[in-house]
């Protein structure tokens, strides 16, 4: 089976524009015919198999530019700005999104009982590499179980589980093996990540949740920003900003209350950091994105 035979069979599935879920809860589908324009996102734990079509995704001052038959892994909620960058009625980008569960991940990983990653070794978050036969061979077969929906719930987690072997012990293995390995710097820094995610609210000083995952603030800092692409604290206001834009658009919120939501003291402060990051001040923005379709949108396409 080769990749064609993946868009083909998305293609069945998602048959118009947009994200698509289906009977498999962890799997997603992606569907664009037009080029999107840059959009600020947040990716979570998974893998997107890009089926036709490509993409570019920036994370910090790194930009990975991804096509038709490359995977992309994710191994923490990340902030990227990411835009479909080939795309046409013809040959519509298409992809698929499978969410990953980090526990599970560690069981498996325990299982397989695998070598460790070298600690002097520190992956980033996010890593691309092409997809092998193996791997393609199981994606393929993940939503093509969409067509027997008596079987999705026997098979699927048969299925997936056998993507995460296969991801452990291929070209992504090292970035999972030290997300789920205790005590390497990348798993101290998911831990951090995973704090600010929920309590990104509240103020808090880095030399206090550096010690929370038990690093020196020098060393903390070195290792967020190389597994991030960002500081600490860009990333606790880009997770700021992410939820004030939610609120606005599905809560009707005004900006000055937004922003107290999201733990800014300063309103203007949050205007300007808002305009820096969406490129339009709040309100601007939550009404071009009310008017524009969703594939210009494109704020959840893997």
């Amino acid at each position: 089976m080769t990749i064609e035979t993946l868009a083909h069979d998305i293609d069945r599935i998602a048959r118009i524009d947009g994200d698509h879920t289906t009977a498999i809860p962890q799997l997603s589908l992606h569907r664009r015919s037009l080029r999107t324009e840059p959009m600020p996102c947040i990716y979570g734990l998974g893998l997107a198999v890009v089926a036709q079509g490509g993409k570019q995704v920036t994370v910090g001052e790194q930009v990975l530019d991804y096509g038709m038959g490359q995977s992309l892994l994710i191994t923490a909620d990340l902030p990227v700005v990411a835009q479909v960058t080939r795309a046409d009625l013809a040959q519509p980008f298409m992809c698929m999104f499978l969410a990953l569960d980090a526990r599970a991940l560690m069981q498996q990983a325990v299982e397989m009982d695998l070598p460790p990653v070298p600690r002097e070794e520190a992956p980033r978050a996010i890593s691309l590499n092409a997809l092998d036969a193996s791997l393609l061979d199981a994606a393929i077969r993940l939503v093509r179980l969409l067509d027997e929906p008596a079987l999705v719930a026997t098979l699927g987690p048969l299925i997936q589980q056998e993507i995460m072997v296969r991801l452990l012990s291929g070209p992504h293995g090292p970035y999972l093996r030290q997300l789920v390995s205790a005590g390497s710097p990348s798993h101290q820094i998911a831990q951090a990540m995973a704090w600010l995610t929920q309590n990104f609210v509240q103020d808090v000083l880095m030399d206090e949740l550096a010690a929370r995952v038990h690093m020196s603030p020098s060393t903390f800092r070195l290792h967020f920003r190389h597994f991030t692409g960002m500081s600490p604290l860009q990333y606790q206001k880009h997770l700021r900003l992410q939820q004030a834009r939610h609120l606005m658009l599905h809560q009707a919120l005004d900006a000055g209350s937004t922003a107290a939501r999201v733990g800014y003291e300063s309103a203007s402060q949050f205007s300007r950091d808002y305009s820096r990051l969406f490129g339009a001040p709040p309100q601007r923005d939550i009404k071009r994105m009310r008017h524009q379709p969703t594939e210009s949108v494109g704020a959840t396409a893997f």
